[in-house]
């Protein structure tokens, strides 16, 4: 039997951090190619454009050739950076299985710097399970390089 969306247990992983560097600096170590390369993964094809597809390679799984679908979604300069993020394979289990969710990034001023919001939505649970683990676990240093990578820009 076939799970109905109502029937679902999706989750989201919410990450909020403020970082002492301007919305201007944030911005451009979120949405330029060789500098995400530096804090999360190179990406092969991005722009920040909406409607722009481009993928992340990470390591391959069972019937998954280890390639990250992605397309940016939403693009508000200095404020919100959205993609999808698409992976996996319906015959893997666990690490590799079947991904199809959505990566937001919001700016707004704080007091000391910029506060960044990560919102990371769709992972469908349990098929999910091992890398809403993971990316729950994950993010927090991948934000804290970024951190540390704009700082370089100032």
């Amino acid at each position: 039997m076939i799970a109905t969306p109502a029937e679902l247990d999706v989750r989201k992983i919410v990450i909020e951090e403020v970082l002492p560097h301007t919305q201007k600096i944030v911005w451009r170590a979120l949405t330029t190619g060789d500098l995400i390369g530096r804090w999360l993964m190179p990406p092969v094809g991005f722009e920040a454009i909406e409607g722009r597809e481009f993928t992340f390679q990470t390591r391959a799984a069972g019937a998954w050739d280890g390639v990250i679908k992605c397309r940016v979604l939403e693009v508000t300069p200095d404020e919100r950076f959205a993609f999808a993020w698409r992976g996996g394979h319906e015959d893997n289990a666990g690490y590799g299985s079947r991904l199809d969710t959505v990566v937001t990034f919001t700016l707004e001023p704080a007091a000391g710097g910029t506060r960044l919001r990560l919102v990371h939505a769709g992972f469908e649970l349990p098929r999910n399970a091992f890398a809403f683990k993971n990316m729950s676990e994950g993010w927090p240093s991948r934000i804290s390089i970024l951190a540390t990578v704009a700082a370089d820009l100032n």
